[in-house]
């Protein structure tokens, strides 16, 4: 009888046959001698060797894909090694791409050294996964030195392949012999048993490899380990209440949410994946030392290590999380209202009789934007509802993201007094900030309640004891001091014209360029974002205009440049500089990081001027905009489309020109 195992070191296909490394990787998609000197254009490089053997569908949006992994945190692993890799729509079939450059460069690494060795993974979306666990083993092979210096010493794309199909065959059928065990063993029975969870943010390279770096020091140091891996195919070898229970701690090496509620009461440290691989005895030796916290559960199902320690990321991560929540309320209610006044004027109700009665009337039905009944239906009975969710959403998910769903609630309920007590956004963002903290506090406080009323924390001790705290909190503090702030500030906003809007418009469009979706150009939105609850019954926000315009320049500057002035960019980045226009257009500012990240001198300084501008002359026309998001389709429902357009052209134009006088013709080999 046949007895086939199925593991993460032996996998089927749906064909019935067990895929190799070089079954995903051939001879065509091998090169030893690349040619990039740089991070991004290697990246370029091996995304070409995918496009010429008919794995994409889309090399820009590959590529695009490879740049947002490489922004998450860098795929040079250390070792001279990295592993560029994307699951995307844009891939066809799984693939992979090898280069090797002897002298290396400089590709970001987690130990700061070159790279030399570069494995491009293509995985697409939704596909079989057995793809996944082959390139697990890459990954594993890579941790040994013999494998990888003879991969650095190969001659030819065939001797590469030998090499690879001997170290995976020796390996893995070497393992497959036997028989399979829940946990990672040394010879010592007795021997101290650690449990462990691997992730990373796409599930491919740094999941497995960190898992096998646990084991391999595990091995090394005599201690029993499991390794639970929680990648692209799902959860593997998977941690039982019995290894939870006998084990002597967990380590957690994960980059994104895992179920982490089981380790309640258990010594746990958690790192990122990257920390799994690097400093795995490290962290074996912390548990085995007794170094590790005590875990308790605080009512969330998940964790990530990049939330296991919020204040590494400080208030900011948290003030984006709630922003990222209450944006769509923010955009498809201010489009609605925008068009319920859109509405109205075109039923001839924009008139100046019209508006006066507005001023002086309490009914809904007699004020401009909801006097027709197709108005009043979008402002008043959809728009107007989605509009004034938003603050209480803000509040909500700011406190969700420092103490994660416990601290919904007492956020959702700061946002809605701030709402009612007259402290709206700002009052909103500090009662959040306050919510989450509350509920970080009761849960160290009844940290050490018996556990038979650990099902009682969620469903009665913290809601009523933070929305108690955070209550009292909102009323005797903040809405009475941030409602006088707001006041100020909604006064200054709505009275804001001239030279004094043209000046904030400048330095609004300014810093949405500096980083191109960084920090600086966050604030810059957030800003703008609060603005519209202060402005948009008056017709839309000048700031939030300003911050518009000037992330609309860079992309748009460098489809124009790279149109302009041919010979001063690459075949490629003259391809990649027409999908800008789009992006321009639609106000994704993202599309210029690839160009910034090559050529930060040049492209920078110049996106900043051009979008300084923008933004400037936004402020000088007093243009008004009721949405936070859309490009040149929100554009149009500003208070006068042609100047915000001209304003947005002269902008690209600027950086354009100061982009084509700045960079050096491309010397042709």
């Amino acid at each position: 009888m046949l007895n086939i195992k199925i593991n993460l070191k032996n996998k089927i296909n749906k064909d019935g046959i067990n895929m190799k490394i070089s079954d995903l990787l051939i001879k065509d998609r091998i090169n030893l001698d690349v040619k990039s000197t740089n991070k991004v254009d290697i990246i370029k490089e091996l995304a070409k060797l995918h496009e010429k053997t008919g794995v994409l569908n889309d090399y820009d949006g590959y590529v695009k894909a490879l740049m947002a992994r490489e922004e998450q945190s860098s795929t040079g692993i250390g070792e001279g090694i990295a592993i560029p890799h994307a699951k995307t729509e844009f891939v066809k079939e799984p693939a992979l791409a090898m280069g090797r450059k002897p002298e290396g460069i400089d590709y970001d690494s987690l130990d700061g050294e070159p790279a030399t060795l570069f494995f491009m993974i293509a995985a697409p979306d939704g596909a079989n996964n057995t793809h996944i666990e082959t390139l697990a083993r890459l990954s594993q092979l890579l941790l040994d030195d013999d494998f990888k210096a003879a991969l650095e010493n190969a001659k030819t794309a065939d001797e590469v392949l030998d090499i690879i199909n001997k170290a995976e065959a020796e390996k893995f059928a070497e393992e497959e012999k036997k028989e399979e065990v829940p946990a990672h063993t040394s010879s010592d029975e007795n021997a101290p048993y650690i449990i462990a969870a691997t992730a990373c943010p796409t599930g491919i390279a740094h999941t497995y490899m960190a898992a096998e770096a646990l084991k391999k020091a595990a091995d090394e140091m005599g201690v029993n380990i499991k390794v639970e891996t929680n990648g692209a195919d799902g959860r593997k070898n998977v941690l039982t209440d019995e290894d939870i229970k006998k084990a002597t701690g967990v380590i957690l090496a994960i980059n994104r949410n895992i179920e982490v509620n089981r380790f309640d009461g258990k010594p746990l440290i958690q790192v990122e994946a990257k920390e799994g691989i690097n400093n795995a005895k490290a962290l074996i030796q912390q548990v085995l030392d007794g170094k590790a916290p005590v875990f308790h559960a605080s009512g969330s199902s998940t964790a990530s290590s990049e939330e296991s320690s919020s204040e590494k990321k400080g208030l900011y991560k948290h003030l984006l999380s709630g922003v990222s929540y209450m944006l769509p309320l923010v955009i498809s209610g201010g489009i609605l209202i925008a068009l319920a006044f859109l509405v109205d004027t075109l039923a001839g109700k924009g008139n100046a009789e019209s508006l006066a009665k507005s001023v002086n009337t309490d009914d809904p039905r007699q004020i401009y934007g909801s006097i027709t009944t197709l108005a009043y239906i979008l402002k008043v009975q959809i728009g107007g509802v989605a509009f004034d969710l938003f603050i209480p959403v803000l509040g909500g998910y700011i406190a969700y993201s420092i103490s994660e769903r416990a601290g919904l609630t007492a956020g959702l309920v700061a946002g809605a007094m701030a709402k009612a007590g007259g402290s709206g956004f700002l009052g909103a963002l500090a009662g959040g900030f306050l919510a989450g903290y509350v509920v970080k506090f009761l849960v160290k406080a009844l940290a050490n309640l018996p556990k038979s009323l650990n099902g009682l924390k969620m469903i009665l001790f913290y809601p009523v004891l933070s929305v108690l705290m955070t209550g009292l909190g909102m009323v005797l503090v903040l809405n009475p001091i941030v409602s006088i702030i707001n006041t100020g500030l909604n006064n200054w906003l709505t009275s804001m014209s001239g030279a004094s809007a043209a000046l904030l418009g400048l330095i609004l469009g300014g810093m949405m360029a500096i980083d191109m979706g960084g920090p600086v150009n966050k604030a810059a939105y957030v800003f703008g974002v609060g603005s519209l609850a202060a402005t948009l019954s008056s017709g839309g926000s000048i700031p939030m205009a300003a911050v518009m315009a000037g992330g609309m320049v860079p992309p748009i500057a460098i489809a124009l440049a790279s149109t302009l002035f041919k010979n001063k960019f690459t075949e490629q980045e003259r391809e990649a500089g027409l999908s800008n226009y789009v992006m321009g257009l639609s106000f994704i500012t993202e599309g210029a990081i690839p160009y910034a990240a090559a050529d930060p001198k040049t492209i920078i300084p110049a996106s900043v001027v051009g979008s300084a501008i923008a933004g400037g002359l936004t402020g000088l026309f007093n243009i008004k905009i009721p949405a936070p998001h859309g490009g040149i389709l929100v554009m149009v429902l500003s208070n006068n489309f042609l100047l915000y357009l001209v304003a947005v052209i002269i902008g690209s134009i600027v950086s354009a020109l100061i982009l084509g006088a700045l960079k050096p013709v491309i010397k042709k080999d």
